[in-house]
C-alpha cells in the first residue's frame, strides 16, 4: 500500500523519519513520499531522514520558530494559517500513485494535537484518496496538559479522518526507562506494527509471491471509518533449509506445526498487548495478516486464525493473507482491529474532555460575576461622588 506519510508535530516527525528507516530495512516499498511539519525549528533539525526540502516550519509569524508551547488552539491557528505551505509540499507528491495519506501526530503536544485535524480535514476537501491518522496517545505521566490536549483533540482527529489508528504510550512505557530511551523503543513498536501492515500491500519481493494476496483495498475496506489498533505476535523459526523435515521426512507434521503455529500467534496478536488496549469482541471489522519467510507461512493457519477472530468478533467482515519477507528469521501474525468501541482509554480522555469543559464553564461564570460586582461597586462609587 503506497503511503504519503505527513509528521506533524515533534513526535509525528520521529516516528515518520522511523518508518523511512523501518521500511528501507525490510525493502518494503510502501512509502511514496514523507513530510515533515513543526513549529519548532530545533524539531525539524533533529529529523535525519525526511529530506530537507519536506521539512516545513508553520507558524513563524505568531511563535518565531519556537513551537506553541503546548497549546493546541494556538497550533491549530498556525496550521490553518500556513495551510498553503503545507500544501505546497505536498504539490510535489505524485498522489496518483498513492493508495493514502497518513498523518502521524503525537495527541498531548501542542503542534500535532492541534494541526492534525486542521491538515486532515484541508485533504479530504481537496484528494480522493483516503486520509488516515495515526494518534499516538500520552502517558499518563507525561503531565495534566497532555492529557487534556489529547482529550480535547481526540474526537475531532477521529471526525476529520477515513479511520484513527492509535497507539497508547501508556500501555508501552516499561517502569524504570528513561524518558529517551522509552520513546525511542516506543518509535520502533509503532513503526514495526504499522509498517508491516502497510508493506503488506507492496509485494515486490521478487518470485516470493504471497499465497494469499493482502492488497491495498483490503486495508481499505477493513479501515472504513472510527478508530483502530494493532496486535503484533511473532516467533523465531529455523530459515537454514527445514532440517526438521529432513530429519523426519514428516512433511504433514511439519504442515500441521506450521498451522498451530499460525494459528497460536494470531491469536497471540488478538489477546496480547494492543496498540490501544480495548475490548476485542467491540471490533466490527478486522484483517489477519501473517509475515515471515515463504517457506514458514501457512494459508490454513491463516484461515483458522481468520475464523477464530470471526468468532470472537462475531463480525463477518474479518479479511485474511500474508506478506512473504524472506529476509527475516521470525515468523509473524499482525491483527488489525477497525471500528473498536469498548476501549477503556479513550472514555478516560472522553471524561478528562467533560471535566475540562465543566471547569472551563465554572471559571467563566465565576469570573463574569466578579465583573458584574466589580462593575455594580464602580456604578455605587460613581453615585457617591
Amino acid at each position: 500500500m503506497k503511503l504519503a506519510l505527513i509528521g506533524f508535530g515533534q513526535a509525528g516527525g520521529k516516528v515518520v523519519d522511523e518508518f523511512l528507516s523501518f521500511d528501507d530495512a525490510i525493502g518494503g516499498g510502501f512509502i511514496e513520499s514523507a513530510i515533515a511539519v513543526n513549529s519548532a525549528t530545533t524539531d525539524l533539525k533533529g529529523l535525519e531522514r525526511i529530506p530537507d526540502e519536506n521539512r516545513i516550519l508553520i507558524g513563524q509569524a505568531r511563535v518565531k520558530g519556537h513551537g506553541v508551547g503546548a497549546d493546541n488552539e494556538l497550533g491549530a491557528e498556525v496550521a490553518e494559517a500556513d495551510i498553503d505551505e503545507i500544501q505546497g509540499a505536498i504539490d510535489r507528491i505524485p498522489v496518483h500513485e498513492i493508495d493514502a495519506f497518513l498523518i502521524v501526530a503525537g495527541m498531548g503536544g501542542g503542534t500535532g494535537s492541534g494541526g492534525a485535524p486542521v491538515l486532515a480535514k484541508h485533504l479530504k476537501r481537496i484528494y480522493t484518496q483516503p486520509v488516515y491518522g495515526l494518534g499516538i496517545l500520552p502517558g499518563t505521566d507525561e503531565g495534566g496538559i497532555y492529557t487534556l490536549n489529547a482529550a480535547r483533540s481526540f474526537q475531532t482527529f477521529v471526525d476529520e479522518v477515513d479511520n484513527l489508528l492509535v497507539f497508547d504510550n501508556d500501555a508501552w512505557r516499561s517502569a524504570g526507562e528513561s524518558v529517551e530511551g522509552g520513546y525511542d523503543r516506543i518509535n520502533r513498536e509503532i513503526v514495526e506494527r504499522f509498517g508491516l501492515l502497510f508493506a503488506a500491500g507492496e509485494v515486490e519481493q521478487g518470485d516470493h509471491v504471497a499465497e494469499s494476496v493482502v492488497d491495498s483495498s483490503e486495508i481499505i475496506n477493513t479501515l472504513s471509518n472510527g478508530v483502530s489498533t494493532i496486535g503484533y505476535a511473532r516467533e523465531v523459526v529455523d530459515t537454514d533449509g527445514g532440517l526438521l523435515s529432513s530429519l523426519t521426512g514428516d512433511d504433514e507434521f511439519d504442515d500441521g506445526a506450521a498451522t498451530n503455529r499460525m494459528t497460536s500467534l494470531v491469536r497471540k496478536a488478538a489477546l496480547g498487548r494492543l496498540t490501544l488496549p480495548c475490548d476485542v469482541s467491540s471490533a466490527d471489522r478486522g484483517l489477519v495478516v501473517a509475515t515471515g519467510p515463504p517457506s514458514h507461512l501457512n494459508r490454513k493457519g491463516v484461515e483458522r486464525g481468520r475464523q477464530w477472530l470471526e468468532d470472537e468478533t462475531a463480525s463477518m467482515e474479518i479479511r485474511g493473507g500474508d506478506y512473504p519477507i524472506p529476509s527475516r528469521d521470525e515468523v509473524g501474525a499482525i491483527v488489525l482491529l477497525s471500528g473498536v468501541t469498548d476501549v477503556p482509554r479513550i472514555e478516560q480522555l472522553q471524561q478528562v474532555a467533560i471535566e475540562a469543559q465543566e471547569t472551563t464553564e465554572d471559571v467563566r461564570a465565576s469570573a463574569d460575576e466578579e465583573f458584574s460586582s466589580l462593575m455594580d461597586t464602580g456604578g455605587e462609587l460613581d453615585a457617591l461622588f
